[in-house]
């Protein structure tokens, strides 16, 4: 009998095709291959292979790639995450499978110079000193060698031109060396020692179970990092891989700093920014079992491990886990998915967890790990609200008097605050005063945000710009142009008006320099070499500012009035987590929140400091509405270039959902962010108990329902955590 070989290749495809194995070529399932695709080649993955007769019908498999299969538990991972979130079983692969640059494999070697023993024809004094410097025979980067004997590139080039030098290729560096797992280290405290001890005990479950899920919850400054480390040292001990997924890759310096004092050497890091060449060579590093860490951003959950043996999942709660656009999935689930089929431990870690993760660890199903107090015995910062309509700002600024006597206070000490203001640019609105216009996206229905620093207006949805004019474009009126509302550059800017003479550092996403400018920054801050710092939620994530003594939230009302389910959830987190950058270090931290609702339960329960009392009560509000995690959500959004044929489609959608018992459907309804990059959105919602197949029951009104045509699109996004 012949082989067939059902191959699955990486495009919107939901079905693997069948192919003829030639006679000579031995498949097996994993193994990356080149088959035919219509007129063209095209790459794909074999899925099964079986002796069957073909027919003689089907064309032959071109040959196999010289690329990491991909193994089993990868295989089962792509085959689960198309099941759940009903994306092609071929978008899931295409997260999988990155074949090998030929440009990257053609890596440029490295190339040194030493002395070849040789005089120069022709001495000068700068090639006296070049030479010099090369007399002990040790290779040298060239522009290391002329910057060593101080003099210009060219010096080298005409040397190793002349015969004077040699070149000597370098072998190139490993893009991660191997970590010691018993590099000294500061030791750790009797609760973190017993913490990381129960990480690292095995689980007594059945038979049928896996490595397990753990939740690691420590407040704030309690040194959940070095307990996890120590779940990576023994990983690494036992000679299997680890991976640390991080939300916020790009602004991990320093804690690739903490990595680094750990086990002696950083770890690999796989984020978006790192480039083609170096890719190609953590991946063969990762398949080939070489790189034993890797830490990376969501989608190093799809790299080819050889020998995975522990996850990570820092700062678990973090919305940035959620993949918005392609396949819909959640990184932090799909962990704990591929936990499972690679029967390795998760551990989950936060000071703030998400509501499915605390409770799963209450009703068993994870366990359930926590340092209920800081490392060192230092107090968690004592947090007091400002009532804005009690103690209101002078007219066209926004920090209240007591905020700026806190901040006067504060730096007359000797020590640093931070300002937490979770808006970008400088003003959410940019409106004409004389005729009421107000500047909005040309391709979203969003206002245009205003960022001085670029002297622009732009969008923070689809990236739109536009140069801030001089003149109203509605009316001509000059001068009457205003910005409402403040950003972080219109803080920045009151708070230079009020401390002339003081340091400022801006933290945000957009600013310029990108992530490397960021991480200067950040050093900047931890080294106590700014005064104030101004910042939006990345300073929330997990920076440890030894200096900081007072954080001051400016606008802490900010997310709870949206229709969002969490609000009151992501509100929360994200306030415990920024007040809790304050007295990290040395001395005691205290925290000013500017809201005009104290009473609200949210601010309440950051006052109190009873997170406990939050959650019961989040909790308990979560169970009555029968929302996640005990129902289930599902939302489809219908997009279109005419509104009227969007809104169209979603009423027919509707009109075709028939639901059984157990099962909600709500909607058609316009989206919040109704028009987004030139497309108008309606949203339906599907509600269902928490027992019901909600894959099933979408996957058979899909079947039934209208097919989009033209330029309509239906998403479908299940367990969604965006519902704008």
């Amino acid at each position: 009998m012949p082989a067939v070989a059902d191959i699955l290749i990486p495009l919107a495809l939901d079905t693997a095709y069948s192919y003829a194995v030639p006679p000579g070529l031995t498949l097996a399932a994993g193994d990356v291959v080149q088959v035919p695709l219509g007129p063209r080649e095209t790459i794909g993955v074999v899925w099964g292979v079986e002796e069957r007769a073909s027919g003689g019908n089907l064309r032959p498999v071109t040959g196999r790639i010289e690329a990491p299969p991909l193994s089993d538990p990868l295989r089962k991972l792509v085959d689960w995450l198309a099941r759940y979130t009903l994306a092609p079983k071929g978008s899931a692969l295409a997260m999988a499978l990155r074949l090998p640059d030929e440009a990257a494999q053609r890596e440029t070697s490295r190339i040194g110079v030493r002395a070849s023993g040789r005089p120069a024809s022709r001495p000068t004094t700068a090639r006296g000193k070049v030479l010099a410097v090369a007399a002990d025979g040790a290779v040298r980067g060239k522009s290391a060698l002329a910057k060593e004997a101080g003099v210009s590139l060219s010096v080298v080039d005409g040397l190793i031109d002349d015969g004077a030098l040699e070149a000597v290729a370098l072998v190139p560096e490993p893009v991660a060396l191997p970590p010691d797992p018993d590099h000294p280290r500061v030791p750790l405290s009797e609760a973190q020692a017993e913490a990381a001890r129960n990480l690292i005990a095995p689980p007594s479950p059945s038979p049928a179970e896996t490595g397990g899920t753990i939740l690691l919850e420590g407040v704030t400054g309690s040194g959940k990092t070095e307990v996890y480390f120590e779940a990576v040292a023994e990983c690494v001990r036992e000679g299997r891989q680890a991976l640390v997924l991080m939300p916020e890759i790009a602004l991990t310096a320093q804690f690739l700093d903490r990595f680094a004092g750990r086990f002696g050497v950083r770890p690999a890091t796989w984020h978006s920014g790192i480039g083609g060449k170096r890719r190609e060579r953590i991946r063969a590093g990762v398949a080939s079992g070489d790189v034993s860490v890797v830490v990376g951003a969501r989608s190093a959950l799809f790299l080819p491990f050889a020998k995975l043996g522990l996850i990570v999942v820092d700062e678990e709660h973090e919305s940035a886990y959620k993949q918005e656009d392609g396949v819909h999935y959640h990184a932090r689930d799909m962990a704990v998915v591929r936990g499972r089929f690679e029967r390795c431990p998760v551990v989950l870690a936060s000071a703030t967890p998400s509501i499915e993760s605390l409770v799963n660890a209450q009703s068993g199903r994870y366990r359930h790990v926590s340092l209920p107090g800081r490392f060192g015995g230092r107090p968690l910062p004592d947090i007091t609200a400002i009532d804005m309509r009690l103690d209101k700002p002078e007219i066209g600024r926004f920090l209240s008097p007591p905020m700026v006597n806190a901040v006067k206070a504060t730096l007359a000490q000797g020590e640093q605050a931070l300002l937490f203001l979770n808006r970008r640019g400088y003003a959410p609105l940019t409106l004409c005063r004389a005729c009421g216009h107000r500047y909005q996206c040309r391709n979203c229905s969003t206002w245009l945000v205003e960022h001085r620093f670029r002297r622009a207006l732009v969008c923070h949805q689809c990236g739109y710009a536009q140069p801030k004019p001089e003149a109203c474009t509605e009316c001509g009126a000059f001068d009457h142009l205003t910005p409402c509302g403040p950003g972080v550059e219109r803080i920045a800017e009151e708070a230079t008006a009020l401390f002339p003479d003081k340091r400022i550092v801006v933290l945000s996403s957009d600013f310029p320099g990108g992530a490397e400018r960021l991480r200067q920054e950040l050093e900047t801050v931890a080294a106590g070499e700014c005064d104030i710092v101004i910042g939006t939620q990345l300073v929330a994530k997990g920076h440890n500012f030894p200096h900081l003594t007072l954080v001051g939230v400016l606008d802490a009302d900010i997310g709870l009035t949206t229709g969002d389910p969490r609000a009151a959830e992501r509100t929360f987190q994200l306030l415990q987590q920024v007040t809790g950058r304050a007295g990290r270090g040395e001395r005691p931290g205290r925290a000013l929140v500017q809201t005009y609702q104290p009473n609200h339960p949210v601010i309440a329960a950051l006052l109190s400091g009873d997170a406990e009392r939050f959650y019961e009560e989040e909790i308990g509000a979560r169970e009555a509405a029968g929302l996640p995690p005990f129902g289930r959500l599902a939302a489809l959004i219908v997009s279109g270039e005419e509104r009227e044929k969007a809104e169209a489609h979603g009423q027919a959608l509707a009109r075709a959902a028939d639901p059984p018992p157990g099962v909600m459907v709500l909607g058609p309804a316009e989206a919040p962010l109704a028009l987004v990059r030139g497309r108008w959105r309606f949203r339906l919602l599907v509600k269902t108990e928490r027992g019901i197949d909600v894959q099933s029951y979408l996957r058979d009104w899909l079947a039934r329902g209208p097919k989009p045509r033209g330029n309509l699109k239906v998403a479908i996004d299940v367990d969604p955590q965006s519902f704008l």
